[in-house]
């Protein structure tokens, strides 16, 4: 019979055990963190958080969906700068070409224009009848407007339209020496003849088609107060409104190339062109500076 003593013994052995594990075992064991004084509760991503996470939108492919392109020349006209809030509001991309009078005069839109995403291409500096210049006048009229659209925005023309869509052989071989193609249209608005809303919506939803190139002229009032209604009817048929470069017929364009191919030979094309600047008969250079 074990003694008071050695029971005592044994009983404090037998609590050791059980305290202290071995070694092995307190090898396994996670070592240990301290507990958070405040439990974190799971959040919801804010508006911002999703329209920084969310990827950027992939630029339209013409090859695959239906695109058209809006062209505006005589610009940046007077009402230049409520028709870019449109086209931003509806995600929409145009091609202004630009006359160096007015870009001197409304720089200011000139340079929203490129900061937007827009393409721009030069319209000479006065609009003149090219064809009735000599070769020397014809690269000064497209140089100075190359010089002061570059001041301006910070980048060049990439595109020239002849002044009343009207060129020979002499302005396609200064094109060529410019390095640069030559854009005309296949369908018009005829805004400039009408000034009516609803003459330039049906004239322009009569003419638009894949890879239509439409006239339009953002000096006209009425063009730009319609043209909400008219990109709402364009994109409900399908159509993705473009810049001219990203026309799957503008793909790789050389130096002196026409485009639309073919448009040059159309007759009936050129009476969608005014036969002179309206808008100078109109305003000053000067007016409405931007």
């Amino acid at each position: 019979m074990k003694s008071p003593a050695q029971l005592l013994m044994a009983a404090v052995s037998a609590v050791a055990l059980v305290a202290t594990p071995t070694a092995a075992w307190s090898a396994e064991l996670p070592t240990p963190t301290a507990k958070p004084t405040t439990t974190a509760k799971p959040t919801t991503a804010t508006t911002t958080d999703k329209a920084k996470s969310a990827a950027p939108v992939a630029p339209v492919d013409c090859a695959k969906v239906k695109c058209i392109a809006l062209t505006f020349d005589d610009g940046p006209g007077k009402y230049a700068d409520k028709l870019l809030d449109t086209l931003k509001k509806y995600k929409s991309k145009a091609t202004f070409l630009l006359e160096g009078q007015y870009v001197k005069s409304r720089p200011a839109f000139a340079k929203r224009m490129v900061v937007e995403g827009h393409e721009i291409g030069n319209h000479s500096y006065t609009h003149p009848h090219l064809r009735d210049l000599s070769e020397d006048k014809v690269r000064e009229e497209l140089d100075k407007t190359q010089a002061i659209v570059k001041q301006a925005t910070g980048k060049y023309p990439t595109i020239i339209r002849p002044p009343y869509g009207e060129l020979d052989t002499r302005v396609q071989a200064i094109a060529t020496e410019m390095k640069m193609p030559i854009l005309l249209w296949n369908g018009g608005s005829r805004d400039w003849a009408t000034k009516n809303e609803t003459a330039i919506y049906n004239e322009v939803l009569k003419n638009a088609k894949r890879d239509g190139v439409i006239l339009m002229h953002d000096w006209v009032e009425q063009t730009v107060k319609v043209m909400p209604k008219l990109l709402v009817a364009l994109q409900k048929q399908g159509y993705h409104v473009v810049s001219v470069s990203s026309l799957r017929g503008a793909k790789g364009l050389e130096p002196g190339d026409i485009y639309p191919v073919g448009s040059e030979l159309d007759k009936d094309l050129f009476v969608d062109a005014p036969t002179t600047d309206p808008e100078l008969s109109m305003e000053s250079p000067a007016d409405n500076p931007g």
